[in-house]
């Protein structure tokens, strides 16, 4: 005679939450594999456009060969693949030249944070948004506001010399270490936070 298994219902609740645990984590490793995945295919996409087409002889004509793969493309593909799309790829794959950190940041953000990144022209910029919306897990609604609102402009980071800001984005990048130019985004805060610590000293040596 086959008797009925009766799970206490903490028990019950717990195997549940566990499951469910499992189900989620899976799915966005998942999520993660396919934007990885996604972002490295634009990437070498528009390496091999940019090397073959763009940079060589036939640069001249390389817009017109690009706008017919284009169209070959979106007939096979879908939109994803139409003329303006195709450039932003190219664009992607010259500004972000090492595959590396390609494969890296795309762990994180996704070919839509990237779409907005490569509209930005200035490298130190462009590089800026990047390493912040990697580090604060910016959506891209929250990156495009950032942008719109100027951030990089108003940080005390822009104000310094080239090098002192290549300097503060390579810590950045490999230490995810944000430094005072960067935490404190408005210069003027910072101008103000500064001549208070000085005072302060001023007053502890009289």
């Amino acid at each position: 005679m086959n008797r009925k298994l009766i799970i206490p219902k903490k028990a019950e609740k717990n195997l549940l939450a566990d499951i469910k645990e499992l189900i989620e984590s899976a799915r966005q490793a998942a999520a993660r594999y396919v934007n990885s995945s996604l972002v490295l295919l634009y990437w070498k996409v528009g390496q091999r456009i940019d090397q073959e087409l763009l940079k060589q002889e036939r640069a001249e004509y390389g817009e017109q060969i690009v706008k017919q793969l284009a169209a070959e493309l979106t007939i096979s593909y879908g939109r994803g693949f139409h003329f303006t799309a195709l450039s932003r790829m190219t664009r992607f794959a010259r500004f972000y030249s090492q595959e590396k950190i390609v494969a890296t940041v795309s762990q994180l953000l996704s070919w839509s944070h990237f779409a907005e990144l490569v509209s930005l022209d200035a490298p130190l910029k462009r590089e800026f948004y990047t390493e912040l919306c990697r580090l604060e897990h910016w959506s891209v609604r929250q990156l495009r506001k950032k942008i719109q609102s100027m951030l990089y402009e108003r940080t005390a980071l822009s104000k310094q010399p080239e090098k002192t800001i290549q300097h503060d984005l390579k810590n950045l990048r490999k230490e995810n270490e944000i430094s005072t130019d960067l935490a404190f985004r408005d210069p003027y805060i910072l101008d103000f936070l500064q001549k208070q610590a000085r005072l302060a000293g001023l007053q502890n040596h009289a």
